[in-house]
C-alpha cells in the first residue's frame, strides 16, 4: 500500500513538475514580449 502511496504521489509531481515548467516558459515569452515592445515604444530616432 505505501508503494502505491508513493507512485501517486510522485506521478503527481512530475505532472506538477511538467506544468510549472510550461509556466515558465510562458512567463519568459511574455516577458521577452513586454521588453520588446517596451524598447520599441520608448525608442526614439
Amino acid at each position: 500500500m505505501a508503494g502505491s502511496v508513493f507512485s501517486i504521489r510522485s506521478s503527481k509531481l512530475r505532472s506538477w513538475g511538467r506544468c510549472s515548467k510550461q509556466v515558465r516558459q510562458q512567463r519568459t515569452r511574455l516577458y521577452i514580449i513586454w521588453r520588446c515592445t517596451v524598447l520599441l515604444l520608448c525608442w526614439h530616432d
